[in-house]
């Protein structure tokens, strides 16, 4: 049985296609290596901070990290929509990067909301 879960697998396999749009785009002139550097940082930092959120020494602290994953999370994809509509990127060409930051945002908001409730018994 793998020591991940599911959702620290997925924010790790979404970072590794960040990584990879990144490092695209800082092959290319301009704004985009810009753009890669704001990319990489909050792409990376949301599996990180689930990462970090394993090892919570309690239920609060376990939220703070989800939040701050959650965070970034939404970041990643501000970041991911400025790439279209500043015509860098197609839509096609991140379509499936924005579909798992969507899911993976409502996971972990899902998780915080379902720590939050069990902290209120």
């Amino acid at each position: 049985m793998s020591s991940h879960t599911p959702i620290s697998s997925r924010t790790f396999e979404f970072a590794v296609g960040v990584t990879k749009l990144c490092s695209y785009l800082n092959k290319q002139p301009g704004t985009s290596r810009l753009l890669a550097n704001q990319l990489f940082r909050a792409g990376t930092s949301t599996g990180a901070n689930i990462e970090e959120s394993r090892s919570a020494q309690s239920d609060k602290d376990f939220i703070s990290k989800q939040s701050i994953a959650l965070k970034e999370a939404r970041e990643t994809k501000y970041w991911l929509r400025l790439l279209i509509k500043s015509e860098i990127m197609t839509e096609k060409q991140v379509n499936n990067l924005i579909d798992e930051c969507e899911q993976i945002t409502r996971i972990i908001a899902k998780s915080i909301v379902t720590t939050k409730e069990k902290l209120k018994k």
